[in-house]
């Protein structure tokens, strides 16, 4: 359901009931990309067409979409189709155009092109942890977490967040972890990525491996700095873990979050994928807050204010 896990801590209210919320999404509900639009954003529902309602909450947890429309408008596209008003412009003027006529060309050939253009969609799933006022995205980038953020922002009258931060430095719990501790439920999976303390761009990658081999650790106890590593968590997930606390290639061991067959009914399958991923988020955060120490205080993280 989930590829990616990115945290942040929602210091604004935020809607206690399904309706509240479903509500307060409707503010920047999806609409279709217009005619001369590069791009629109906006929630949908993720219980599918069907649903009246912009979120689905379940077992303490809300669950949003985001759809994201944009046209396909190639730069090559224009700049063929440019070449042609420039050499009929020449023909007519006996001159090169100036550049602000190319620029003004340039523009009148995007605004003719893009309406005709075909439009594709991508759409960003995130929810919300009413125990511990976390937000759960799952985008494996800052810059498409931050536009999710910003369509939030539009909901709500105030919306305040920071990226998750612990007391404790995520990085010694990955070293603990390779070198063959197995705290609360994490144990080691078989890929880490590593990084020259002297040299960033030089980094070491090992995947789908047994990272007990001596070889393999030597790098660690030799001084390069591990960055990221494979990591399972309670025998009912896998993922990739950073230094950061950022988690990528989620995974449930068993396959699937839950293994249904596909005439059950989609939202019964979707309601019990996300009963599963929200409790097992929240039993992982809770585990982490033990290991590191609890949240930092929310004045020393950074924050994405509106």
């Amino acid at each position: 359901m989930f590829r990616n896990l990115r945290f942040y801590r929602v210091s604004s209210n935020w809607p206690e009931t399904e309706k509240e919320l479903s509500e307060a999404l409707g503010k920047k509900a999806f609409a279709p990309c217009g005619a001369f639009a590069e791009r629109s954003a906006g929630w949908e529902p993720p219980a599918g067409p069907d649903s009246e309602l912009l979120c689905r909450s379940l077992n303490g947890a809300d669950l949003m979409q985001l759809r994201t429309q944009s046209r396909v408008l190639p730069v090559a596209a224009i700049k063929e189709a440019l070449e042609d008003r420039v050499a009929e412009y020449r023909a007519r003027m006996d001159q090169d155009p100036p550049r602000a006529e190319v620029r003004r060309l340039r523009e009148e050939t995007r605004d003719e092109l893009l309406p005709k253009t075909l439009v594709k969609s991508e759409r960003t799933n995130a929810f919300y942890l009413h125990s511990d006022s976390l937000l759960v995205i799952d985008v494996a980038t800052d810059a498409k977490a931050e536009w999710l953020i910003d369509q939030l922002r539009f909901c709500f009258t105030s919306f305040r967040c920071v990226p998750l931060a612990f007391n404790k430095a995520p990085a010694d719990l990955l070293t603990r972890i390779f070198l063959g501790e197995s705290p609360l439920g994490l144990t080691l999976g078989r890929e880490c990525r590593m990084q020259d303390l002297m040299d960033s761009k030089a980094t070491a990658t090992w995947r789908d491996i047994d990272l007990t081999d001596a070889s393999i650790r030597h790098h660690v106890t030799e001084g390069m700095r591990l960055t990221h590593l494979g990591v399972e968590f309670d025998q009912v997930m896998s993922c990739l873990m950073s230094e950061d606390a950022v988690f990528s290639k989620v995974k449930f061991v068993s396959g699937d979050p839950v293994d249904t067959p596909d005439t059950e009914d989609p939202l019964m399958r979707l309601d019990a994928n996300f009963v599963l991923l929200s409790g097992t988020v929240n039993r992982l955060i809770k585990d982490l807050c033990k290991l590191l120490g609890g949240f930092t205080s929310l004045e020393q993280a950074r924050p994405h204010s509106a």
